[in-house]
């Protein structure tokens, strides 16, 4: 029988055989591993401690089971060493699918949610321009250029040769560069292209290319540039016409009350001209300013257009010219739809008929509900010139609501039409004391509507007087009792 110190040298032999595999979790994330090899080492140490105790040597049992166990520890941990690292990151990999599926979701997820364009590029040979192919499209990327799918040549989506001349240096010369990229379209948008080399993991040539907007840099650049121009051009007439009056009046004329009251009621005429081109500049400057931000809210027509005649009606009264609106008896919703804009547009149109309409006549104001693009852009006065100044970009299903104005004025002929919208533009024959303004109306109701999304169009004949027609993005809800 063995004695008591024989067990217990069994029990410590036996409890050193089983820690390492109770510990081998804790163990191996330390870079340690146990072998076959070492796992026979520890059977043999087992072994030879039951040999031991039953031959009463428990000392021997204890120094062989531990010897035998560093033997097998180190041999395993030798063998670990060399193992090649990169085949162990598959099985890392495979270990835990789940999470390496879920990183790859995330990633992709914030590619898709940046506001950015991203486009990732790969490229064979600089001269198969064909080879220039998209790997990857964001959101943002497939609807700037229109990508309906997910592959295919990069010519087909882009084709500024500035943009492209960049994807090829970072492809094929290995390095970054930069271009400026103008869109097409109704609301004109400037991008900065950039292209940044990449290493691909199969060894193709890959290029990453971004775009960042900047429209509203560059708008206000040309629009700071323009007021200047505008503004010393248009305001240096009245001023020459104040500075000549002041000099005769402290002149000859000081004593000549009847030139006196002459040239002050010139000056006050020239004063208020300038004062309007001032406003009409400022208020053209605001609306370029933020003419790519869409509007917020909405508008009602009918309530409009009877608030602009209620304005209109001491103007229209001393021109002797009547206005009638013809409404629809359901809500004419403009949306989205600044208001405030809204009357400025339609006051500016209803203003300009009203001073070209001959005493007697009648200005017409027509609004009409729930329309396709097309029925809105249509002609309606036969024998006479018709042009689209703006046409926006439209869905097929998209509904508008249109708003039409006529005159019975002297009319313009054809080639005046393209220009109408110009800033200053005044037709030759039409200028005169009688019909003051600033020739900036028609400016200002353009960038209102294109900042509307909307459409603008004018039918003219010499004779024939004129029509405008606006028509905006609309919903079509209930009149309220």
């Amino acid at each position: 029988m063995p004695t008591e110190m024989q067990t217990q040298s069994v029990t410590e032999s036996r409890r050193m055989i089983a820690e390492p595999f109770e510990a081998a979790p804790r163990r191996r994330s330390a870079g340690f591993a146990w072998t076959p090899m070492a796992v026979a080492a520890a059977a043999l140490a087992a072994l030879l401690a039951l040999v031991a105790g039953h031959a009463a040597e428990p000392a021997a049992a204890g120094v062989a089971a531990v010897i035998v166990l560093a033997l097998g520890a180190a041999l395993s941990f030798r063998l670990r060493e060399r193992r090649p690292q990169s085949a162990t990151a598959p099985l890392a990999a495979a270990a835990n699918p789940v999470a390496a599926a879920t990183a790859n979701d995330l990633f992709a997820a914030v590619l898709e949610a940046l506001e950015d364009p991203v486009l990732v590029v790969s490229g064979d040979e600089p001269e198969d321009l064909v080879g220039r192919r998209l790997v990857y499209a964001n959101a943002a990327a497939r609807e700037l250029f229109r990508i309906s799918r997910a592959a295919g040549p990069l010519v087909t989506a882009v084709r500024d040769p500035k943009v492209l001349e960049t994807v090829d240096e970072a492809l094929f010369g290995r390095i970054a560069s930069e271009a400026i990229y103008a869109a097409g379209g109704a609301q004109d948008r400037i991008w900065r292209a950039r292209a940044r080399p990449l290493e691909g993991a199969d060894d193709r040539r890959l290029a990453l290319l971004t775009l960042r907007d900047e429209t509203e840099l560059r708008r206000s650049e040309r629009t700071r540039a323009d007021f200047l121009a505008n503004a010393s051009h248009e305001l240096r007439t009245p001023l020459a016409s104040l500075t000549g009056f002041i000099e005769t009046l402290r002149g000859h004329a000081r004593d000549d009350p009847e030139a006196r009251d002459r040239f002050l009621a010139i000056m006050h005429d020239q004063a208020e001209r300038m004062a309007r081109l001032i406003a009409d500049l400022m208020s053209l400057s605001r609306i370029e300013l933020n003419e790519h931000i869409p509007p917020q809210g909405r508008a009602d027509l009918r309530m409009t257009v009877r608030d602009v005649i209620d304005a209109l009606g001491p103007l229209a009264q001393e021109k002797g010219v009547t206005i009638e609106a013809r409404l629809p008896d359901v809500a004419a919703l403009a949306r989205p739809a600044d208001r405030d804009q809204m009357v400025q547009v339609i006051q500016n149109l209803a203003e300009n008929a009203v001073k070209y309409a001959p005493p007697g006549s009648q200005v017409t104001i027509e609004v009409t509900a729930d329309v396709s693009a097309e029925a809105a852009m249509a002609p309606r006065r036969p024998g006479t010139a018709h042009l689209s100044l703006l046409t926006p970009d439209h869905a097929a299903d998209q509904r508008y609501v249109a708003l039409r104005v006529c005159d019975s004025g002297p009319g313009m002929a054809r080639e005046h039409l393209p220009r109408l919208t110009e800033r200053f533009y005044r037709v030759e024959g039409q200028r005169s004391s009688e019909r003051p303004g600033t020739g900036l109306g028609l400016a200002i109701v353009k960038h209102i509507v294109n900042r509307h999304r909307g459409g603008l169009t004018v039918e003219s004949a010499p004779g024939e007087g004129a029509a405008f027609c606006v028509y905006l993005p609309t919903v079509i809800e209930p009149c309220p009792a």
